[in-house]
């Protein structure tokens, strides 16, 4: 039962802090994609301000990497974008692989709990005899209770698990979305501005 109730205070401390961690404000704070992109457009982003977007959230981060190299053309872009994007996907799964893990082992350790239970409870009568038959229907009873206590904490984790899994593939997603919205603007405003270069060389 020991080892089932760690697994439970851990189960809750890493549901609690990643569900504050993964709220949609903090990963995607809203309006921050259309201001980079109006300032980006106006070239109004410095160095400074680069570093304070990337300490900003998840989005920040991810949009300071593209705009740090757009100068480079888009395949820098997307080199970029993909090695930041690594680096906060894997923030955002933190501690998920560890819940799947209590998911998984919580139940086995009900079971070995249960067994052990057993083994000690037949062990005893092989000393002592059968006895009173309500004193064996208690102990059978009392080493069920750590199967029972194995799944009460890992069901609850299986759903959490899941469910976070799919709140940061989807906070993964408008990520990249973002981020091919801006690209797509900074190439058309590039675009534009060479047009009328292009018909005076003409």
């Amino acid at each position: 039962m020991v080892p089932i109730l760690i697994c439970s205070i851990l189960v809750i401390g890493i549901v609690v802090e990643r569900v504050w961690t993964l709220r949609r404000k903090a990963v995607l704070p809203p309006g921050l994609a259309e201001e980079v992109r109006t300032l980006a457009l106006q070239r109004k982003l410095d160095a400074q301000h680069l570093d304070e977007l990337e300490k900003n959230s998840p989005l920040g981060a991810v949009l300071a990497g593209a705009l740090a190299v757009r100068h480079l053309g888009r395949d820098a872009i997307r080199e970029r974008v993909e090695d930041t994007g690594r680096h906060v996907m894997h923030e955002m799964d933190r501690f998920l692989a560890t819940l799947g893990t209590i998911a998984l082992i919580s139940p086995l350790l009900g079971l070995l709990g249960t067994v052990f239970g057993l083994i000690d409870m037949f062990l005893s009568i092989m000393g002592h005899g059968i006895g009173d038959a309500n004193h064996m229907a208690g102990g059978i009873g009392e080493a069920l209770v750590c199967t029972a206590a194995g799944l009460t904490v890992a069901v609850p984790a299986f759903v959490a698990h899941r469910a976070l899994r799919a709140k940061v593939t989807d906070h993964g997603i408008a990520l990249e979305r973002a981020v091919l919205k801006l690209v797509d603007e900074l190439d058309q405003s590039a675009a534009v501005a060479h047009a009328p270069a292009r018909r005076a060389a003409r």
